[in-house]
């Protein structure tokens, strides 16, 4: 047979209070996947697997995420720009793409501001990051209230049944085997507050949208459509104010679509980069 699987190596980046794992597969220009609160670098399994033929992948976990470690207090969001740029120098990467879910979107979009120009496609899927949606514009502000006491009531009703949030009920009634897989992920990280670290990750969602244009990147959203974590108007409501934004939902999905429906959002990811010449 004549097959051979993409190049694959993993090691660690010295951070002064914490070490990052990180894993790279395949080769050509960069990708750097930047997973949400309950995952690790094993997120992008179903991305590295897609993109790696053509692209650099380089799936790494946040500080305190299984298997990177974090400070005794816990991972501060506020230094996870500081961990990107740390792992792009180290790795010499140069000029980057980034796919960031959910928590991973405050790396991307921190990332993004603090080298613009650099990332050269951004995409953010069920996430805005730092970017407030108490700040976007109507009719989708108005309808904030609502949704984060609605959603806030599914939450608890998801939990009450085992399934895990940020998973969803069609994945779980649906795709029970890759609802296990996602359950199994989530629980490789232990030793410290998630819930505070969602407490930090809104207190540093301050930035009005339009801020985001100083990064000089352009931004795909792809908000999914039953997510419950994240609202996903919020995206309709910000690409107005970010030059060159685009917005495509993720239908049928849960928050964390790139996991429940791989192929479609891949799909996404590629027509965007082929668009952006990147």
């Amino acid at each position: 047979m004549s097959f051979a699987a993409p190049p694959r190596r993993a090691g660690w980046i010295e951070r002064p209070d914490a070490r990052i794992r990180y894993e790279v597969t395949g080769q050509g220009p960069a990708i750097v996947f930047a997973h949400g609160l309950g995952g690790c670098l094993f997120s992008w399994w179903q991305q590295a697997a897609h993109f790696a033929t053509r692209y650099t992948c380089v799936a790494f976990s946040h500080r305190g995420f299984f298997p990177s470690t974090a400070p005794a207090g816990g991972p501060d969001p506020a230094e996870y720009a500081g961990d990107v740029a740390a792992l792009v120098d180290a790795l010499e990467l140069g000029d980057i793409r980034m796919v960031c879910q959910s928590m991973g979107g405050w790396s991307g979009v921190e990332y993004a501001l603090l080298r613009p120009g650099r990332v050269k496609a951004l995409v953010l899927a069920a996430t805005t990051g730092s970017l407030d949606p108490r700040q976007m514009r109507q009719p989708e502000r108005g309808r904030l209230e609502t949704w984060s006491r609605d959603s806030a009531a599914a939450r608890s009703d998801l939990l009450a049944r085992d399934i895990l949030p940020a998973a969803g009920a069609r994945m779980a009634e649906e795709q029970p085997a890759l609802h296990q897989l996602y359950t199994h992920i989530n629980g490789l990280t232990q030793g410290f507050d998630r819930e505070a670290v969602r407490a930090r990750l809104h207190a540093a969602r301050n930035r009005p949208p339009a801020a985001f244009a100083a990064a000089q990147t352009p931004v795909l959203f792809v908000p999914c459509e039953e997510d419950v974590v994240i609202p996903p108007f919020a995206p309709a409501g910000m690409a107005p104010e970010i030059p060159g934004a685009r917005v495509s939902p993720l239908p049928k999905a849960g928050h964390s679509g790139h996991f429940e429906h791989a192929a479609a959002f891949n799909a996404k990811v590629e027509a965007f980069f082929a668009e952006v010449g990147a």
